[in-house]
C-alpha cells in the first residue's frame, strides 16, 4: 500500500487549502484514514480522521470548523479542506491508514497507523 499526498503550498492567514491523499494497494471497509501534522521541533500530532465504512469523522479541537475531511471511495481518496488557516497550522501534513479486520473508533496515536505518505508542507504566513 502507497500513499501519495498532494496540494500543501503557501497561503495567507485566513486563507484556505485543499490537501489530497490517493492510497494505491486498495482500502478495506473498516480502515481509518487520518491526517497528522509536524511542525519544526514538535511531535508529530492528530489532526482529523475518517472511517472509511461510514465516513465517521474525528477532529483535534484546534482545528474544528475551519478543517474538513471527506473521502471519494470510488477514487479511494481522502481530502483535507483546510479553512480559515492561521500561522500556526504551518505544519508538513501526512495522511495514513490504520488497517483494522473489524470496525473500531479512528486512533489519534500515530503507532496505530500503517501506512504513511510522504508529507506535504502547509505554509501559512503573510
Amino acid at each position: 500500500v502507497q500513499l501519495q499526498a498532494s496540494g500543501g503550498g503557501l497561503v495567507q492567514p485566513g486563507g484556505s487549502l485543499r490537501l489530497s491523499c490517493a492510497v494505491f494497494g486498495g482500502t478495506f471497509s473498516n480502515d481509518a484514514m487520518s491526517w497528522f501534522r509536524q511542525a519544526p521541533g514538535q511531535e508529530r500530532e492528530f489532526v482529523t480522521g475518517i472511517r472509511w465504512r461510514d465516513a465517521k469523522t474525528d477532529y483535534v479541537d484546534s482545528v474544528k470548523g475551519r478543517f474538513r475531511i471527506s473521502r471519494d471511495a470510488a477514487k479511494d481518496t481522502v481530502y483535507l479542506d483546510m479553512n480559515s488557516l492561521k500561522p500556526e497550522d504551518t505544519a508538513v501534513y501526512y495522511c495514513a491508514v490504520a488497517r483494522r479486520i473489524r470496525p473500531a473508533p479512528i486512533p489519534r496515536s500515530s503507532d496505530e497507523y500503517n501506512y504513511w505518505g510522504q508529507g506535504t508542507l502547509v505554509t501559512v504566513s503573510s
